[in-house]
């Protein structure tokens, strides 16, 4: 296993059939949900989760999207175990079993197509993973939706971002102070760095949107 991956959910609860509880998942899924609705709501296709962690977001939106199917996916076995214990807790028929990718590799939507996953994919929704994993984790996963995404598909990127090589808030620098000393190779990442990467990759940036607590909702078009 690759070894910036970290683990969602130790400080939430653990059920019985091994659910993970994420606090964080309580505080953001319903803003996350309203930019999303505004891309989404009529649209049906294939949407990879990429980065799933405890599984609760992929429920959520697979309620609320019942056209679309979901594609749930990480790297951490505990986390593919919550995803797959969430999904059949739901009962919804949209979501398929989570499939472990690493998203440092650009060819990662190849893994899922090699056994049995989606083709062209009409969006992918990644949340709080590119300021906890090394740079070649967005490099992965922005080539990846460039070459997937089927025209006109969507990448929503959700986290802690700086802006014009500043922070938005006095709480992101400390965060991203503590995340660069815990590990060199993470931290807040660049609208404008990964914007570039996006241009390489095909996708262009339609909406930055503002999240409580100093997040925000990246929307790229290809």
């Amino acid at each position: 296993m690759a070894d910036y991956v970290v683990e969602f959910g130790k400080d939430g609860g653990r059920e019985a059939d091994g659910r993970l509880d994420a606090p964080a998942f309580h505080r953001n899924h319903e803003a996350i949900l309203g930019v999303l609705k505004r891309y989404l709501t009529g649209k049906s296709g294939d949407m990879v989760e990429a980065g799933s962690g405890t599984g609760q977001h992929v429920v959520e939106f697979a309620r609320e999207f019942p056209e679309i199917v979901w594609w749930p996916s990480d790297l951490n076995e505990k986390h593919l175990e919550s995803i797959e214990a969430w999904r059949r807790h739901s009962q919804l028929q949209n979501i398929r079993p989570p499939r472990r990718i690493d998203l440092s590799n650009s060819g990662w939507c190849h893994e899922l197509k090699s056994t049995g996953g989606p083709g062209e994919l009409l969006a992918i929704f990644c949340a709080n993973v590119l300021h906890i994993a090394p740079w070649r984790v967005a490099e992965g996963l922005i080539k990846g939706a460039g070459r997937y995404l089927r025209h006109d598909g969507m990448l929503f990127l959700y986290g802690p971002f700086r802006r014009g090589d500043r922070h938005t808030a006095e709480s992101n620098e400390d965060f991203d102070a503590k995340l660069r000393q815990g590990n060199p190779e993470w931290g807040v990442r660049d609208v404008e760095a990964l914007e570039e990467l996006a241009r390489g990759a095909g996708l262009s940036l339609v909406e930055i949107a503002e999240m409580p607590a100093n997040n925000f909702t990246l929307v790229w078009r290809r």
